[in-house]
């Protein structure tokens, strides 16, 4: 049995996130232990809440709420919309934890003792308009690499350089829209990840399985231009882990807080703790999973993330790990993702044009979703959501081969054998044929899954369902039953069993819609078919089950026109 940990991009806490957030990191994370799981592998799946930063005192005042009540309150939002979705994370924790706090300020003194921190008297934007130092993400203007007219302070969306704020061409306030800045000095301390360039270069050089997305993200930033850069680690903030080396004092310091993008990915191994501690585990229950000294030598390491976020857990959380001297398991796959458009232009946070989490599941069951998302993935370059192209999907996909397949041969065998498996007959060549072909592609699926392929992985677990499918319409057990009653009982008792073994192989796409095809094929058998002949009568003559109802409604014209008009722009 493996042992998998999986990470998540953590997303952040101001608001409700939509569906390119969802399909960016969490919901193939989720795709992926759930499989893992299915083969009988020990899995940790964690996330958490990003809490700290300017965008979270933004929106705690906008709300009129202290920003610690803010933040819990979005924090049970954002867990509650998570499982909802089906998100199966073993914890899903908060970067403002006591945990967290400890073990960023943990971090911080071990990078000092290894002279990896410097400190630097600088000069930062301070807005008149807004009575504070403005964080880097907070200053927009023209970039000069691309002319990209909204680049923030810290990096460029647009062509992906990392920038200071007065690199910034009429650089302006994105809280006011102010123009009127001045630069004042600060002092700061910086994460010296220059010196480790040659280090964090050899270490990317061995991932030889990673995405080309990964690695000429990480690549980038470590050759381009002037190189790798160091890092500021601290803000002139009050919302933060407040800076300390360990649990002492670090003068000059003072009333200064570590910089979000610092201890934010710590709070994956803070995770860990937060996990243990909530259930009662001793330490060592969370550091078998981190600490190769402590077992987690064996541990497989995958995060999953937008390529956004890839410069910052190829580049600088390593340097932080590798930097501190301890041994912290280090990630071994980093599966990165484009982005996903929305209907023509992006999805907009601010504008309200695209799907939100909350929404999406107003208006459809959770699996419509997941199985549009997965099986669209932006893998290879971008994607696009249109309504047409969802609505096409899932009225093919999901309606027409899976949930017409479930209805047909259940309500057949209904009514010419009674709701039990029906005796009788052997399986012929057809049957045969059928269990030589779902076994080559079981053992496809098996292969894309394993290699994180999520677009392949879902073509693949649909032609498995078009295969039972083109055999009921072969068989046509409702014509054979006239002849040869016999023989359409073998036929519908492997259609009965085809429906438990797809319930299997889709749960990690189609959580629900599984639940509720063993419910009706009254199993609790999840035994992942590494035998397919065997898996295929698992399903005893005799056993009883129950029609379902129908597994996925048809979206109709109107339902999408009326989505597309909703969701065009139009939340505040």
């Amino acid at each position: 049995m493996a042992r998998i940990l999986i990470t998540s991009a953590i997303p952040y806490i101001n608001g409700i996130k939509h569906l390119g957030n969802l399909i960016g990191s969490q919901l193939p994370a989720d795709l992926y232990a759930r499989y893992q799981r299915g083969r009988g592998n020990e899995v940790m799946f964690l996330c958490a809440t990003d809490e700290h930063g300017t965008p979270a005192e933004l929106a705690a005042a906008k709300a009129g709420k202290p920003v610690a009540e803010y933040c819990a309150e979005m924090h049970g939002v954002q867990a509650d919309i998570a499982q909802r979705f089906g998100l199966s994370f073993d914890h899903f924790g908060r970067s403002s934890s006591p945990q967290n706090k400890a073990l960023t300020q943990h971090f911080a003194g071990k990078l000092d003792d290894a002279g990896l921190i410097r400190e630097v008297s600088e000069k930062q934007v301070y807005s008149h308009a807004d009575g504070r130092f403005l964080p880097d993400r907070y200053i927009e203007g023209t970039c000069p690499n691309c002319g990209y007219d909204r680049a923030r302070g810290d990096q460029c969306e647009n062509c992906t350089k990392q920038l200071d704020p007065t690199d910034l061409i009429e650089p302006r306030s994105a809280i006011s829209g102010s123009t009127d800045l001045e630069v004042r000095e600060t002092k700061h301390l910086y994460l010296r990840q220059s010196s480790m360039k040659d280090q964090l270069n050899a270490w990317i050089d061995s991932k030889t399985d990673w995405p080309i997305l990964t690695t000429s993200i990480a690549k980038k930033w470590l050759h381009d231009g002037d190189g790798l850069q160091d890092r500021g680690i601290t803000r002139d903030l009050d919302w933060g882990v407040p800076v300390k080396k360990g649990d002492q004092d670090w003068p000059g310091m003072e009333g200064k807080v570590f910089y979000v993008w610092f201890d934010a990915p710590i709070e994956y191994i803070a995770c860990a703790k937060e996990w243990a501690d909530a259930t009662g585990k001793a330490d060592a229950e969370w550091e078998r999973w981190w600490r190769t000294d402590k077992g987690a030598d064996d541990v497989r390491y995958v995060q999953f993330m937008g390529k956004d976020n890839v410069p910052f857990h190829t580049l600088s959380f390593p340097a932080t790990i590798l930097g501190s001297g301890e041994p912290w398991k280090m990630v071994d796959h980093l599966k990165s993702f484009n982005y996903l458009n929305y209907d023509g232009g992006q999805f907009s946070t601010s504008q309200g044009r695209g799907v939100f989490m909350d929404q999406a599941l107003d208006i459809l069951p959770a699996d419509y979703w997941r199985w549009w998302l997965l099986s669209h993935a932006p893998e290879s370059s971008d994607s696009e959501f249109t309504w047409e192209n969802f609505q096409q999907s899932v009225n093919k996909d999901l309606a027409d081969v899976l949930g017409n397949f479930v209805s047909r041969i259940t309500k057949f065998c209904r009514s010419k054998f009674g709701e039990a498996v029906p005796q009788g007959g052997t399986y012929g060549d057809r049957e045969q044929a059928l269990i030589e072909e779902l076994t080559r592609r079981v053992r496809a699926y098996e292969g894309f899954m394993e290699a994180m392929e999520v677009r392949k992985s879902a073509q693949e677990l649909r032609a498995i369902w078009v295969a039972g499918n083109e055999y009921l319409q072969s068989a046509a057990p409702w014509s054979t039953f006239k002849e040869d009653p016999e023989q359409a009982a073998v036929q519908v008792r492997l259609g009965l069993n085809l429906i438990r073994l797809y319930a299997v192989l889709s749960a990690p796409f189609i959580p629900e819609t599984t639940a509720r095809m063993l419910s009706a094929m009254n199993t609790m058998d999840t035994a992942w078919p590494d035998d397919v002949a065997a898996a295929l009568s698992a399903l005893p003559a005799g056993h009883d089950f129950a029609v379902p109802d129908v597994l996925f409604a048809k979206i109709t014209d109107e339902q999408r026109e009326d989505w597309q008009d909703r969701f065009a722009g139009v939340r505040t």
